[in-house]
């Protein structure tokens, strides 16, 4: 740095004002605090992913649960069996949206809520036929 003084003021010149050069100081750390953010975002966004994953593995097996419970009771009607399911289901933290019974077969449909979005799954149970039965 120049400090050149004249009697009424003093004039103070820099190496990057006298060379026509730009003043670079601080570019690092905007570019570090533009890295965080871009890792910032990719956590936020896997943590997403995951959540979602995990909802849907807990709907599916709420349903597959809910299913197996409710076909031991679907010899007592579609009242029992479904109520059988819901608690399963319930107790998978999950909530059952759909219950048919047809003749022995049970199909469940289960919801679990993750974020603004609702993880889905369906599944289905009965007894085993032959072929040719």
């Amino acid at each position: 740095m120049v400090t050149v003084s004249d009697s009424d003021s003093d004039l103070v010149i820099t190496p990057s004002d006298h060379f026509g050069m730009r003043d670079d100081r601080g570019a690092a750390s905007i570019l570090v605090l533009a890295l965080g953010l871009v890792l910032l975002a990719a956590a936020l966004a896997a943590t997403a992913v995951g959540a979602a994953q995990s909802a849907r593995r807990e709907a599916r097996n709420a349903a597959d649960l809910g299913a197996l419970a409710g076909a031991q009771r679907a010899i007592l009607g579609p009242e029992a069996a479904c109520a059988e399911a819901a608690r399963i289901v319930a107790r998978n933290r999950a909530r059952m949206s759909a219950c048919t019974l047809t003749g022995l077969e049970i199909t469940i449909h289960t919801e679990v809520p993750t974020g603004p979005r609702t993880a889905a799954a369906a599944a289905r149970a009965g007894p085993i036929h032959a072929p040719g039965e």
